[in-house]
């Protein structure tokens, strides 16, 4: 599994992590066995939010005697995200994953209170040995400029945003401003939302064209893709042992430069959005 630095500051983490949205509304045992394999086959990053149900105590479970071994991210919802509010919200997230820390935590996305109590949240939770990290998610970059300015450089770990084949508009702004300031970018539904693959057949021809050259899949061969710059990350989420296996093997495909141009072209990036698009 291939790793990169997570931030300015932080430690190296694999590139393909696991995502946990709606995880909680398939077969909890599945669910387990899933992020267990995932953990085993590289990919300790595991994300969640206190938006996603019970997913927590199911990570939980999953990560339990594993703790140590595993990059844990979860994020606070905006309508928590006062100073107090936020530091409650952790510490609720904190009992629900039976754990004494997290390595990143995220604003979901922007809501009604200020930056300023937001990030001193995120600082005193630092300080009280809570969170070793902090980022934001679905962030544009005017967002991004905003909280730069409350927080100072290098202390943004990442912005977690919406990138798939489909959906590449990220590219154009939120990808550059990060890698200048040193801020990890993780994709979230990397594979759309039950999209995949995609509906143009010839694009999904050129996808498997280049899955079948590296005996690989095309979820494999999207996941290599989109990790392809220095900065990105990808958070797939796994319905079973199996898929979570698949998702792995491609922290270790790499495409040659004519195959991203391939891609690049099947899947075209289009013009610049007037806003960051989110699920």
């Amino acid at each position: 599994m291939q790793t990169k630095k997570f931030g300015l500051n932080g430690p190296r983490v694999p590139v393909i992590g696991q995502g946990t949205w709606y995880l909680d509304r398939g077969d909890r045992k599945l669910a387990v066995a899933a992020l267990r394999r995932g953990i085993e086959t590289g990919m300790t990053h595991i994300d969640t939010a206190e938006m996603y149900g019970d997913a927590e105590p199911v990570i939980a479970e999953a990560i339990a005697g594993e703790r140590d071994g595993v990059f844990l991210v979860s994020k606070v919802l905006p309508s928590n995200a006062s100073r107090r509010g936020t530091i409650t919200a952790c510490e609720r997230s904190l009992k629900r994953l039976k754990t004494d820390h997290l390595d990143c935590y995220l604003l979901h996305w922007r809501g009604s209170f200020s930056l300023q109590d937001t990030v001193a949240a995120f600082d005193e939770l630092i300080a009280a040995g809570k969170i070793r990290s902090w980022g934001v998610s679905n962030f544009d970059t005017d967002d991004l400029d905003e909280l730069l300015e409350v927080a100072g450089e290098g202390t943004i770990a990442c912005n977690q945003v919406l990138y798939h084949l489909r959906e590449r508009a990220i590219e154009h702004a939120v990808i550059p401003w990060c890698e200048a300031h040193g801020t990890a970018v993780v994709a979230y539904s990397p594979f759309g939302h039950n999209d995949f693959p995609p509906a143009n057949s010839k694009a999904d021809e050129v996808l498997q064209s280049i899955a079948d050259a590296h005996r690989a899949t095309p979820r494999q061969v999207a996941l290599s893709f989109l990790t392809r710059a220095s900065s990105v990350f990808a958070i797939p989420k796994a319905a079973s042992a199996d898929h979570a296996a698949e998702n792995a093997a491609a922290g270790e495909l790499v495409l040659s430069a004519s195959e991203i141009a391939a891609l690049d072209k099947a899947f075209p990036r289009g013009a610049k959005p007037r806003g960051l698009p989110m699920l």
